[in-house]
Parts: structure tokens; C-alpha cells; sequence
């Protein structure tokens, strides 16, 4: 299952992790990030013990939110050693993902 990332926790379980974190920012009312909500929760099934693949809520997170710049959603960050190594904009096929997931793990 999807971990969920909060302001309270992004630091430990994001930044100071050594693992490559998918970080989907969504929203409950947002069509597309309802649609890609079963992907992220494959990719975190598949990859886990691997990725750390979480979920951060914009509406009741909005620190973790504004530090990223995050203005469109979905937007996925993929976060490796506190750094943004790559993300992706808007629903995307699964393919997509585990493109970017491959490249960084």
C-alpha cells in the first residue's frame, strides 16, 4: 500500500531516506489523480521494499506543497537522497513510471 507523506514526515521518510521515493501529489477532487491512485498503488506493491512510493495530500499538506513548487496536479516527484531526480505532470500511463522508477533505482 501507498505510504502517505505529510509535511510531519516528509523529512525523515523522504529526505533523509537513501531509497528513491515516488511522491504523487493529488488531491481528493482532482479527476486525474483519482485515475492514476490504482497505478500508485501497483508501483508501490511491485517495488515494495525496493521504492518508497507515497502519496501527499495538497489540500491538508501544503508546506511539503509550496516547497516543491507543485502547481498542476497530479504532479509525481521522483526523489532520491533528498534530491528531485525526475517527475512527471499530469495522469500517465504505468509505463511511465516504471520507466522513470528503472532509471533511478
Amino acid at each position: 500500500m501507498a505510504l502517505e507523506f505529510t509535511d510531519a514526515n516528509f523529512k525523515t521518510e523522504v529526505l533523509d531516506s537513501d531509497k528513491l521515493s515516488v511522491v504523487d501529489f493529488w488531491a481528493e477532487w482532482c479527476g486525474p489523480c483519482r485515475a492514476i491512485g490504482p497505478v500508485i498503488e501497483e508501483l508501490a506493491k511491485e517495488y515494495n521494499g525496493k521504492v518508497k512510493v507515497g502519496k501527499v495530500n495538497v489540500d491538508n499538506n501544503p508546506k511539503v506543497s509550496t516547497d516543491y513548487g507543485i502547481t498542476s496536479i497530479p504532479a509525481i516527484l521522483f526523489l532520491k537522497n533528498g534530491v528531485v531526480v525526475d517527475k512527471l505532470v499530469g495522469a500517465q500511463p504505468k509505463g511511465n513510471f516504471v520507466k522513470k522508477i528503472e532509471a533511478h533505482i
